[in-house]
């Protein structure tokens, strides 16, 4: 092995003596030339000789690439990380297109954020594959017991199982497997690169290059940051886990085809005119937050005090107890996934539908679609479709993105429940619910198509609006003058049918949520009660 290097064996240059006229020596005796001679002074300060047919440590040839277990490493290695990569491009394309029956339901962004650190362990592999360190393998130890934690988490929590999916549990268990691959092929470098300097050198080198000191010092660095990122994945889960002991109020209903589900709730009694007829239930839409933690304390004071005798709300596919749809997700699909979980949970109307904000537009594509039970509109400073473009812009949607990417990491969500005191109704329904990956993706989602598909089925939608249907317009005071053309876009909004019975601006109200003010929630109630009523009123005449 060692005649591969260069160097002459024993015979050669026993042949090489012999033709020039010298005696000839034993390998002992070319081992070590001076054992015979009798020591001297000089000889004993001179070091011992080297042994004939070792080459030097720093030769590149004294490689652990020399061993073809060493070399199978690598190559898995990056056939791992060519496999990981397309897996995460698949799951890049999931959150703006999902493949069939890839959709995580409610994770958010999980699945991608284990694939991520999955490559970046990959990499780190690969570029100091020939530095192991006892460092590396302790970090990449602790990586896979985090890891599998994590998997311990997913599995156990069944709301948690059903958000992830196979994707989800695909990627943590895949996550977990690569890091512990890495511990042992961090070992396997380090036993073979030992064992070839003893083969080449006759001994195992413990010195290290500054090159190589600095390559350890940045793959350590960059795994310390790796350990951190799993032990934040992991708090996450954890505050996961104990969102879902937060039982929902209502029911959740499988819808499209059992892609996901969505939260449907009422409060009150099913009541009747004399002739056996239902009354109208009031069908709240909310708006930028989720409807338990804005617009239904009101609606449920007008109950209270006998404006209204019953109501139902639900959430959008993303908000509070609903799941997140597949990508993409319109308005219209929205209205479509209300109007079946309606149909089994028996819900037939006749509704009087309430929208805030973005919801007047899914309030509105859903009075399109069920003309015939629909008993009233109320729109509360709703958008209009003209402007959806500002709910669509890139710049929006590119921020949206960046959100959802780090939002695994639960940075803002976990300072939240150690230093601010947030409870797990902040975090699913509350001031808190905009932090997590599944009300992001909700708001991503609804970037992406609002100025395309959104728009085209509301512009549709106010076509086949029936005109006689009674409407109520409210407005934010404070949102016109703030809004140069909002004033103009809700005077717009009060045509989409014939049958306007009032159009109030509310001053002092915030945009959006008028109800958050004394003046807005008076006004809420009493329009809401004239919706009632004229129903009621229209009933009687019918009787007559």
């Amino acid at each position: 092995m060692v005649s591969l290097w260069g160097s002459k064996n024993n015979q050669e240059e026993q042949d090489e003596d012999q033709e020039n006229g010298r005696p000839t020596t034993s390998t002992s005796q070319t081992d070590t030339p001076r054992q015979s001679e009798e020591a001297n002074e000089r000889s004993r300060l001179l070091p011992p000789p080297d042994r004939r047919g070792y080459l030097s440590p720093d030769d590149p040839a004294v490689s652990p690439y020399n061993l073809w277990s060493v070399r199978a490493l690598r190559w898995f290695e990056i056939i791992f990380l060519v496999i990981t990569f397309l897996w995460w491009v698949l799951l890049l394309v999931s959150i703006f297109v999902s493949p069939p029956r890839f959709n995580s339901r409610g994770s958010g962004f999980f699945d991608f954020s284990f694939t991520s650190l999955t490559i970046g362990n990959l990499l780190v592999g690969l570029i100091f594959f020939a530095v192991p360190s006892s460092a590396m393998s302790i970090l990449s130890m602790s990586i896979s017991v985090l890891l599998l934690i994590d998997m311990i988490i997913i599995l156990a929590v069944p709301q948690i199982r059903v958000e992830e999916g196979w994707v989800g549990i695909a990627s943590v268990v895949w996550a977990a497997l690569i890091a512990l691959y890495n511990v042992i092929t961090n070992r396997t470098v380090k036993w073979g690169k030992a064992e070839e300097e003893e083969r080449l050198t006759g001994r195992q080198e413990t010195r290290r290059t500054l090159k190589e000191w600095l390559a350890i010092l940045l793959a350590t660095v960059i795994m310390v940051l790796y350990v951190i990122i799993v032990i934040l994945l992991t708090a996450v889960l954890v505050l996961r886990s104990r969102d879902a002991t937060l039982a929902a109020p209502g029911e959740r209903y499988l819808v499209d085809g059992d892609k996901y589900r969505v939260h449907v709730a009422c409060e009150g009694n099913q009541t009747f005119y004399k002739d056996g007829s239902p009354k109208p239930t009031v069908l709240l839409e909310g708006g930028y937050m989720p409807v338990f933690d804005s617009m239904e304390d009101w609606v449920y004071d007008a109950r209270k005090n006998g404006t209204i005798d019953r109501y139902c709300w639900w959430d959008r596919p993303g908000l509070a107890w609903s799941e997140n749809a597949p990508s993409p997700h319109s308005a219209g699909m929205s209205a479509g996934a209300l109007s079946e979980a309606l149909a089994i949970r028996g819900e037939e109307g006749p509704f009087i539908l309430v929208g805030a904000g973005i919801g007047g537009i899914y309030t509105r594509i859903f009075s399109a679609r069920n003309v015939r039970n629909i008993a009233g509109i109320m729109l509360i400073d709703a958008l209009h479709e003209d402007l959806l473009y500002r709910v669509s812009s890139p710049g929006r949607g590119f921020v949206l993105w960046g959100r959802g990417i780090i939002s695994p990491l639960g940075l803002d969500r976990l300072s939240g429940a150690l230093f601010k005191h947030r409870t797990k109704e902040d975090r699913v329904y509350g001031k808190s619910a905009y932090q997590g990956g599944k009300f992001i993706k909700n708001k991503l989602q609804e970037n992406l198509v609002a100025d395309s598909l959104t728009k085209s089925e509301v512009k549709s939608a106010t076509n086949i609006q029936q005109p006689e249907v009674p409407l109520v317009v409210i407005t934010s005071g404070r949102h016109i003058k703030t809004d140069d053309v909002w004033e103009e876009k809700q005077k717009a909004l009060t045509k989409i049918t014939d049958n306007l019975l009032g159009w109030e601006i509310v001053q002092k109200a915030p945009s959006e949520e008028v109800w958050r003010v004394k003046e807005g929630r008076d006004a809420l109630e009493h329009w809401l009660g004239k919706l009632y009523s004229y129903r009621m009123k229209t009933k009687s005449e019918e009787e007559q």
